[in-house]
């Protein structure tokens, strides 16, 4: 098959009504006249046709979904554990989700490997049950226009439909994909929702917006390790659900990373280390790390004068580090007057700030301990650490005690 350089683009015509006959005109254009077909497939569509052309493709060729070596597939399983550990809890609820279907939900990584999939329960089933296979290869370049294929090399979501697959072998074939981000807002892997021989019935492509989206969040929160993570939206119920914003502060008051949810909502394009807390929230380190000692949503207003609720939580790998070290001082460095409550905040979330990062310590652990009527496991698991550290402090505040004790 000869490509003759294309020439002006095609209108789509307004009496081919169907999805079907409006890709066939599509391929007969591109494919046999050479003619863009413009508004009657998706660009990404097109562009990927382009590329598999440029690769010297043909659509008549065979795929045999050839999965990768063994070792191969137990390297790419340890480097995506994170990853896949993320995705866990989502990915049951698809399957389950999905049971009374013909569809198969699977996760790829950013190279375009099948990493995990989902039964299903077709029978007639010629090429998908081959697809999903762990360790086959899905990108672009092994398998021709494919939705995780195309979404690894956009970046963005999308839903590829029968004739669009460039393969004439996968026209049998629906999918939608979506991209699934990290911290560092680079790709790590794409969800994809496939179907053959028969139609969605349902939106696939928003259902895989969502999953995809909790995945990232879930993801996100996994590789922040001493972060206040936040989370924000205009309403409480949004909050814990894939709408939700999210973003990390580190132990500087530097918000490092954010979801898109956030940056919509702070008005930001996007956040890196250089960007202060107080900038695009309004609040410094010491009131955020306050707000994670609260149950329920406190209720504030950014600097770009939207109103939301805002939640947070400490995350760390160390618990010690966790309660302790965010948003305090530098040990031995003298703090600062107690803070105004800044005037843009709907309500009073202003901490009250020890004067050094030990007596930060102490105090936290004395006024829990009290609390809890010196129970040593409820203090160490109200404060997230371990009773070491809790037994550590007791014992050191004996020697004080017995000393009081003996010299009145």
């Amino acid at each position: 098959m000869t490509h003759r350089p294309l020439s002006k683009p095609v209108l789509a015509q307004p009496f081919f009504n169907t999805e079907e006959q409006r890709t066939a005109l599509a391929r007969e254009r591109f494919f046999e006249e050479g003619v863009r077909p413009s508004g009657l497939v998706s660009e990404s569509v097109i562009q990927s046709w382009y590329r598999c052309i440029q690769a010297h493709r043909k659509p008549n060729e065979p795929t045999s979904f050839n999965t990768v070596t063994h070792s191969r597939i137990r390297s790419t399983l340890a480097r995506n554990r994170m990853f896949l550990d993320a995705a866990a809890d989502e990915l049951v609820q698809l399957e389950t989700m999905l049971a009374g279907t013909a569809c198969r939900a699977m996760l790829t990584d950013v190279t375009g490997v099948v990493v995990h999939a989902t039964r299903s329960t077709a029978t007639h089933e010629q090429s998908l049950h081959l697809a999903s296979r762990v360790g086959v290869n899905l990108a672009e370049e092994n398998v021709g226009t494919t939705a995780p294929g195309i979404v690894v090399r956009t970046g963005q979501p999308c839903t590829v439909s029968s004739a669009e697959h460039f393969l004439d072998c996968l026209r049998i074939i629906q999918c939608a994909a979506g991209p699934i981000r990290d911290i560092h807002q680079q790709i790590v892997g794409v969800l994809n929702v496939s179907i053959e021989a028969q139609s969605f019935g349902f939106d696939a492509a928003s259902m895989v917006a969502l999953h995809a989206t909790s995945i990232e969040n879930r993801l996100m929160q996994a590789q922040s390790r001493e972060h206040i993570v936040v989370r924000l939206q205009t309403l409480p119920t949004l909050l814990g659900t894939p709408m939700e914003g999210l973003a990390g502060v580190n132990s500087d008051g530097m918000v490092t990373w954010a979801n898109g949810a956030a940056a919509r909502l702070l008005g930001v394009l996007q956040v890196g280390p250089w960007t202060e807390s107080s900038e695009v929230f309004g609040l410094q380190s010491q009131e955020l790390a306050a707000l994670t000692r609260r149950a329920d949503p406190t209720r504030h207003r950014l600097p770009n004068g939207l109103a939301v609720w805002l939640l947070a939580h400490m995350q760390s790998a160390d618990g010690a580090k966790e309660v302790f070290s965010l948003g305090r001082h530098q040990e031995g460095e003298p703090a600062t007057a107690e803070a105004e409550p800044a005037t843009t905040a709907l309500v009073d979330i202003t901490p009250a700030l020890p004067i050094s990062l030990r007596a930060s310590d102490e105090q936290l652990i004395g006024r829990t301990l009290a609390e809890y009527g010196g129970n040593i496991s409820k203090t160490a698991r109200a404060l997230g650490v371990s009773r070491g550290l809790v037994y550590r402090h007791v014992n050191r505040l004996r020697p004080a005690t017995e000393n009081a004790a003996g010299h009145p």
